[in-house]
């Protein structure tokens, strides 16, 4: 089967920084954007060059730097927009203008106060004016997944005719779910004329928790772009998280017949970048990049790992840049992972020596949540006449 090569389309730099508590500064930015490179995302949208002098500078900075990937510059469907983030875009090798308009109609009455067919018109004229200055312009039709499906595929036809040569399907609030999400994408595809001559993107958000389920629901469905960001990070609750996206289609692959030039090697070097530069990290039980994402306290994943990793992890901690996996012990934990932590840390007991350590670890992880290597240090050093105490009482 042919596979198909996906472009990730990573806008951290964009849509990430503007989560509450995750600004960066210009600089910040820039560090970010080269680890992006190392880890081969295909576009970096940078930033927003209308919304701040630092968004501007930002943008302007990357694209002088970063010389391998698309650099994208995000604008609304409006000329003062669209000549900005053209001149921040000035020095990039490879330029992209980002064009959005809203299609719901609770956005086009609400928010934008504009009729339908204004939109259509409004979207028409954006993209040509983007085109005359950039031979790659993305369209996106905001809040697209409570759209009138007609309207959407009109303004879709409106925006393919004026020279988009991507067309990104935005689910802007998490709305959808998987099997709406992909008939949608097909939809789009069925219905418009010269679709098959550009690349359909997503852009999912999580407020549902569906975000990359969607994501991957919408390749099936024919999509080629994916629109995410490291640590799932964004408005909200966050969008698409790349490294979820990337290891999805690297350990499914008999089901998922796509390929990429993601580094996965280069995610938890990204992850822990991030981190560094917005101050908080993701939740411990994170897909892929949370600490506990290859951590194990229960005895018998403890056993199972140590016999072989296969048995409870379904890609190894290297894959994704992990040093390795972490047996975490604590009351759950059993005589195998014990022993190989002692081991390691130069005592080998056994038999009844081991299972008196044994006796005298449980006791303390029942009334202690974090054992360190000091506590099991003194416990195979503990005098006679405190083994026995703690013997008494177990």
């Amino acid at each position: 089967m042919e596979k198909h090569r996906i472009i990730f389309f990573d806008t951290t730099l964009r849509d990430g920084e503007q989560a509450p508590g995750c600004g960066m500064g210009v600089y910040d930015k820039l560090r970010m954007a080269h680890q992006l490179d190392a880890l081969g995302a295909d576009v970096i949208e940078a930033g927003f060059p209308m919304a701040s002098e630092d968004d501007f500078r930002a943008v302007s900075l990357v694209a002088a730097e970063i010389m391998r990937p698309v650099i994208a510059g995000l604008a609304r469907a409006s000329e003062p927009d669209i000549r900005r983030a053209w001149a921040a875009l000035d020095c990039a090798r490879h330029p992209r203008i980002h064009v959005f308009l809203a299609s719901s109609d609770l956005h086009l009455q609400c928010k934008l106060k504009i009729s339908r067919e204004q939109a259509l018109e409004q979207a028409s004229r954006a993209v040509a004016y983007a085109r005359s200055l950039c031979d790659d312009v993305e369209f996106s039709p905001e809040d697209a997944t409570r759209s009138d499906p007609d309207f959407l595929c009109r303004l879709v036809q409106a925006a393919v005719d004026a020279g988009a040569t991507t067309i990104n399907i935005p689910d802007t609030v998490g709305y959808s779910i998987p099997d709406e999400f992909a008939a949608t994408i097909r939809s789009i595809r069925e219905r418009v004329r010269s679709i098959e001559n550009v690349i359909i993107s997503v852009h999912c958000h999580n407020d549902l928790g569906l975000a990359v389920a969607n994501t991957i629901a919408a390749l099936h469905a024919g999509a080629r772009q994916v629109e995410c960001t490291i640590n799932g990070i964004g408005e909200r609750a966050g969008n698409a998280s790349l490294e979820e996206i990337s290891m999805i289609l690297s350990v499914r692959q008999a089901q998922l017949p796509f390929e990429s030039g993601i580094n996965t090697q280069q995610i938890y070097p990204a992850s822990c970048l991030l981190s560094q530069i917005i101050g908080f990290t993701p939740q411990p039980n994170k897909a892929i990049v949370g600490r506990n994402a290859f951590a194990h306290e229960a005895g018998i994943h403890q056993h199972g790992v140590i016999a072989n990793p296969l048995c409870y992890e379904i890609m190894t901690p290297e894959s994704v840049g992990v040093p390795g996996n972490r047996l975490v012990l604590g009351k759950h934990s059993g005589r195998h992972a014990l022993s190989k932590r002692l081991a390691e840390l130069g005592f080998t007991p056994s038999g009844s020596e081991l299972d008196s350590v044994y006796a005298r670890f449980m006791k303390l992880a029942e009334n202690k949540k974090n054992i360190y290597d000091q506590d099991l240090l003194s416990l195979v050093s503990l005098p006679a006449h405190q083994q026995a105490a703690i013997h008494a009482t177990t």
